[in-house]
């Protein structure tokens, strides 16, 4: 297993930017967005670059990045920020593999870094299960720049249209959501906890189907079936890659989660349309029919983070847009999680959701039960009933004119 690649010196000279307003609870949060900012104007006309592609199977992500020259001082600086900015791209696109070319230097750390037992091993032994391959290794290769491939992507059009009878279901951390709409009137709406640690993918097929069944009694008939869940979901609707479902062993996932979706819409409602995106496709997807303007990201947080990015049709670009794993806060001492094991620190997860808030209520003077206190065991497994308790005493806080002024800094 590898261990978190440890920050450079030279890369706390150059990423190590906290804003101007500092986080009153976490004052050395220094996030990527200033860290990136701030090398950019130091190596501002360098005429080296590293460049990369992340190839899938229906497009590829293209980048350049400038860098410090191989015997320049501060050249891990550059190596540093290269490995975080694929890892970011690798997590808004997917990646069957790497594609490097730039100085030898770079490169060759880089290869290193993204191999097994090196600072991406996650990223590496995760990849080819997002991309729905799980039996073809992740591989890197050092090419000539004009060997990579071009940018591109497919877009996804998706329809606004809601009439008729539609049955709905967001699947959560937490809980599992489901709506009953007829003629763009919601009949029926509600939240049903369910357990996403539990192993059996019966039991998950089981609570899903259960409460998609309530919501179908709402309805004459079933027109169409719309739904979203966190991780990768293919353009057929299969759950390729879905942290929901994080206990499940890779051979009954195969055989009993990949095809899920199709099999609750064919029990429930027969031959009708199906569509399941993201969780955080559908904030995107919303925000363009609302303000009818493109080239939007939409972010949805709650017992985690979702994301996800609508061009200026307002089309899907078939990105994984699992913008939870990318690493959000470049502090050397920022939290780690449970979902990337101890890979890595400051990921999206800890940030933009429920644990943004509970990792950090005890300094705010919410009055929490021992085990409610970060970082306790128990508010650092995959499990979130822990941490939805404890958003509830933060809201009863928040309610509370003598803590109100101190929770606030939360936010």
């Amino acid at each position: 297993m590898s261990s978190m690649a440890a920050m450079p010196p030279a890369a706390m000279k150059y990423l190590l930017t906290r804003p101007k307003v500092v986080a009153p609870l976490d004052p050395n949060f220094s996030p990527l967005i200033l860290a990136k900012k701030n090398y950019l104007k130091y190596v501002a006309g360098s005429p080296h670059f590293v460049e990369w592609v992340l190839p899938r199977s229906d497009g590829a992500a293209r980048y350049k990045l400038p860098v410090f020259a191989e015997n320049h001082e501060d050249v891990d600086a550059s190596i540093y920020l290269a490995g975080i900015l694929i890892q970011e791209m690798m997590w808004q696109r997917s990646a069957s593999g790497l594609l490097l070319s730039g100085p030898k230097k770079h490169c060759d750390a880089l290869k290193a870094a993204y191999s097994v037992g090196g600072a991406y091993e996650f990223e590496v032994l995760q990849m080819p299960k997002v991309c729905g391959t799980p039996d073809k290794p992740f591989t890197v290769e050092i090419v000539s720049a004009d060997k990579l491939p071009l940018n591109r992507d497919t877009p996804q059009v998706c329809g606004t249209v809601a009439n008729g009878c539609r049955l709905a279901f967001d699947l959560g951390k937490s809980d599992i959501k489901t709506v009953a709409v007829k003629d763009g009137e919601v009949l029926y709406s509600k939240e049903t906890e369910w357990d996403v640690t539990n192993p059996d993918p019966d039991y998950h097929y089981t609570a899903i189907r259960a409460a998609l069944q309530k919501a179908k009694e709402c309805l004459p008939k079933v027109d169409a079936v719309g739904g979203s869940a966190t991780g990768t979901i293919s353009g057929k609707n299969e759950a390729t890659w879905c942290d929901i479902f994080p206990n499940v062993p890779p051979d009954v996932y195969q055989a009993k989660v990949v095809d899920i979706f199709s099999r609750l819409s064919k029990e429930l409602a027969g031959d009708v349309p199906l569509k399941v995106i993201n969780d955080g496709e559908v904030t995107a997807l919303a925000a363009f029919q609302k303000i009818g303007a493109g080239n939007i990201m939409g972010i949805s947080m709650g017992s985690s983070e979702g994301g996800g990015y609508a061009n200026s049709d307002g089309n899907l670009l078939g990105w994984i847009n699992e913008l939870c794993y990318c690493k959000l806060d470049l502090n050397p001492e920022a939290p780690t999680d449970p979902w990337t094991k101890g890979h890595h620190c400051g990921i999206s997860h800890m940030y933009l959701g429920q644990r943004g808030a509970t990792k950090l209520a005890a300094k705010a003077g919410v009055k929490l039960p021992p085990n409610y206190v970060y970082p306790h065991p128990d508010m650092c497994t995959i499990k979130h009933e822990d941490h939805a308790q404890c958003l509830k005493l933060i809201q009863k806080a928040m309610a509370d004119p003598e803590t109100e002024a101190n929770v606030t800094k939360l936010y």
